[in-house]
């Protein structure tokens, strides 16, 4: 009876070890699981969804480059578009300079020559009262012919008002006797040999010439003189 408690007794406490080994091993396998779901826990996100990012990048890189190469081409044109506008710009501001010089000078012109066609006809008062002086035979104009004296002195002043007149507004006189001729003044009436006077000068002037403001406008009609 005694021996066979002893038997009993064994296989019971084998059960029990099997158990507490049963109990043992499980429990290692809780801790092992719970120790990597802490390690899991703790480590940074960034390390957790490497491979996420990584497979979510390499979908996106296409998407990306396309992007990037359409904003690339909308910059190009762009730029384009900016050089061409700013060329034209450029030459649209070139052009209104250019018109605004030529309607300055237009209007400098205007105001110069603007009495150009007065002038000219008041050109010929100027030769007439020339005429006039020069005709009266100078012995006659005495004192004791005083009408004519009269007259003559008047047309004198009349003739000495209107080139102060015309000195006033830029118009003067061209009387080029001696002077070498010159083509843009003078207007050769002939040519012909002169004593005393050298080749290509003015030796006689018939018609006094006028300039307004340095532009000839009447040239003076001349003799050129020339070689025998």
């Amino acid at each position: 009876m005694s021996e066979v408690s002893v038997c009993y007794s064994d296989d019971m406490l084998s059960g029990v070890h099997l158990k507490m080994a049963s109990l043992c091993a499980r429990a290692v396998r809780q801790s092992y699981s719970l120790v990597a779901k802490s390690a899991l826990s703790r480590a940074p996100p960034r390390l957790l969804c490497t491979a996420s990012q990584q497979t979510k990048e390499e979908a996106e890189k296409p998407e990306q480059s396309a992007a990037e190469t359409l904003l690339t081409e909308d910059k190009v044109r762009l730029e384009e578009q900016l050089k061409d506008m700013t060329e034209k710009y450029k030459r649209a501001l070139a052009d209104t300079e250019n018109l605004r010089t030529r309607s300055q000078k237009m209007i400098e012109d205007a105001k110069l020559y603007g009495i150009q066609g007065f002038c000219k006809d008041l050109l010929e008062v100027a030769d007439i009262l020339e005429k006039a002086t020069e005709s009266v035979p100078k012995e006659e104009v005495t004192s004791q012919n005083p009408h004519l004296k009269n007259l003559y002195d008047g047309l004198v002043m009349t003739e000495i008002q209107v080139q102060k007149v015309f000195t006033k507004h830029g118009l003067s006189k061209l009387n080029p006797d001696g002077q070498k001729f010159d083509p843009y003044e003078h207007e050769a009436l002939f040519h012909a040999p002169m004593e005393g006077k050298e080749p290509g000068t003015v030796a006689i002037v018939t018609k006094v010439g006028y300039k307004l403001h340095g532009r000839t406008l009447r040239p003076a009609l001349v003799g050129v003189a020339k070689a025998p």
